[in-house]
């Protein structure tokens, strides 16, 4: 018999489970890609929607506005002011900007509650795909004011509300898909990994939106709005909710360690398969999250057996359950500052780079991308840090720390040139976006799966959109507060993050306090 050629050596190197779970990852990965790269465009355009321009011309513009009215053609439209684009040109153009980044992340936060709590009684593929198309619509809708020549700013802000609204079905959705098919081995890895479709939609929004920005800004919002609706559609057609739906056999390993996430770990235990041969029941928090077909369950005890009939039957979590479960309150009021800060980043660094660079818009949104790059490596990091030392909460307030002073250097180092700009931008990037990727994944999960829900897997869609939920307050005060400081200097905008990062660790102290009282507490049972 002939030798198998490598590659397919390869493929069949790898069981039936483990392709399925490496096609559910690489699916939710692009999936929420491209919701964030939907999001990225309003950035990159702020600098073409207001265009600095002398004062003097002020009074020519206004008899030149009626000339074009005559001449405008029909098929190209006209930008009547050399400013930007009415109504982004008068002299408050950074409140009505910022005006449209507070509707789309007010409308996300209040949605992002709702959301989890339908989301759990709804098919996730029926429910992510009807998110994907609508928010296809509407983002495209608001490039299409371009074409259309609007003016109108309510014609703006509902754009930016209704996209808001129907962005909501995505992290809920897609974080309880990734927790069903993934255990608490190495999560903290994984979803780091995972997590970095963030930034990586970040940057091919960017890229996107910089390509048409200068020459057909309507575009920048058009384009990504289609790749959305497409990536819906494929999300009808592939996406699988859980194992058991494709038969995927039961694999639980014979232990499993604890997660600190300064919630419940003083339990020192190694558990077993068979919690009746030693009398002590199985921590639920130590099972993983596969439970993968109608015959595969693993018993933790009389009460917390999860099945696949199980998954349909468990009743869903009511919003004041979720709240009590230990950990959900500071972690969300941690991450309400945290997403302050990556959100105010989000929208308004390409801006800030215009102003302190003196570039165009294209090119400050090229830029702009290092910021996400650092992203990347800062959420793979985390996971990392946090799987190594089974620290959750104590690897978020590590990297805190270490933003705020990273951000006062920003502020200084970016007027020195180009080249600090850039080193900064990735600094900043790995930090800014280390705890705010950690908690939004392997920590949303973490408390998802706790062991006081007894093993009731429908209460993690309303614990991520929870958690997400409160930090999407921040995300829409950040960028709002930002518009509102910057007009009276941007180092005052670097302060008010740098606040921000010092209250996201003070939130996490008392939880980073009883970790450290644990490891002491282990360290202790080991020397008796």
């Amino acid at each position: 018999m002939a030798q198998l050629p490598p590659g397919i050596r390869f493929i069949t190197s790898f069981s039936r489970d483990q392709w399925y779970r490496a096609f559910i990852f690489s699916l939710t990965f692009l999936l929420y890609a491209s919701f964030h790269l939907s999001r990225k465009p309003i950035s990159i355009v702020k600098g073409e929607l207001h265009k600095h321009c002398a004062a003097s011309h002020e009074v020519e513009l206004d008899s030149y506005k009626e000339y074009a009215a005559q001449i405008q053609p029909l098929k190209k439209p006209f930008n009547a002011s050399q400013c930007g684009w009415e109504p982004f040109d008068k002299n408050n153009y950074k409140q009505l900007l910022g005006a449209l980044d507070y509707s789309f992340l007010c409308a996300y936060a209040v949605g992002m509650y709702l959301s989890g709590l339908i989301g759990e009684r709804l098919p996730i593929r029926y429910y992510l795909t009807g998110g994907m198309l609508a928010s296809g619509l509407f983002t495209a809708m608001f490039g299409l004011g371009y074409f259309y020549n609007v003016h109108n700013l309510w014609f703006y802000i509902m754009a930016q509300i209704a996209n808001g609204l129907v962005q909501t079905t995505g992290w809920p959705s897609v974080v309880t898909c990734i927790g069903n098919w993934f255990g608490k081995g190495r999560r903290g890895l994984i979803m780091g990994i995972w997590n970095s479709h963030t930034s990586v939609g970040n940057i091919l929004g960017s890229l996107i939106a910089a390509y048409w920005v200068s020459t057909c800004w309507g575009l920048s919002f058009v384009v990504p709005g289609v790749i959305v609706a497409v990536m819906g559609i494929v999300c009808f057609l592939f996406l699988i909710e859980h194992p058991k739906d494709v038969s995927c056999s039961c694999t639980p390993s014979s232990s499993f360690k604890t997660f600190l996430n300064g919630t419940s770990r003083c339990r020192i235990q190694i558990p077993t398969l068979n919690a009746k041969e030693n009398g002590k029941p199985q921590d639920p928090e130590m099972q993983h999250l596969l439970t993968d077909s109608e015959n595969c369950s693993v018993s933790l005890n009389s009460s917390t057996v999860v099945s696949g009939e199980g998954r349909h039957g468990t009743s869903a979590i009511s919003f004041l359950g979720a709240l009590r479960i230990p950990g959900v309150v500071e972690f969300s009021l941690c991450l309400l500052f945290a997403k302050l800060v990556s959100y105010t980043f989000l929208f308004w660094l390409p801006l800030y780079i215009t102003s302190v660079e003196h570039l165009d818009a294209k090119r400050a949104g090229d830029l702009s991308t290092l910021f996400d790059v650092g992203g990347i490596f800062g959420g793979i990091l985390a996971g990392l840090i946090s799987d190594r030392l089974e620290k959750r909460a104590s690897t978020c307030g590590m990297m805190l720390l270490l933003a705020a002073p990273t951000l006062y250097m920003f502020s200084t180092v970016s007027k020195m040139g180009l080249e600090a700009t850039v080193v900064m931008l990735l600094i900043s990037g790995a930090l800014v976006n280390g705890p705010y990727a950690l908690i939004t994944t392997a920590v949303s999960a973490d408390l998802g799966t706790h062991k006081s829900l007894k093993g009731n897997a429908r209460a993690l869609s309303t614990v991520t959109a929870i958690i997400d939920g409160t930090g999407s307050v921040g995300a829409a005060l950040g960028p709002l507060l930002a518009g509102l400081i910057s007009p009276s200097g941007w180092n005052n905008v670097f302060y008010m993050l740098m606040v921000a990062d010092a209250c996201a660790l003070l939130l996490l102290l008392r939880l980073i306090q009883k970790e450290l009282q644990c490891d002491a507490d282990h360290t202790l049972f080991k020397e008796h």
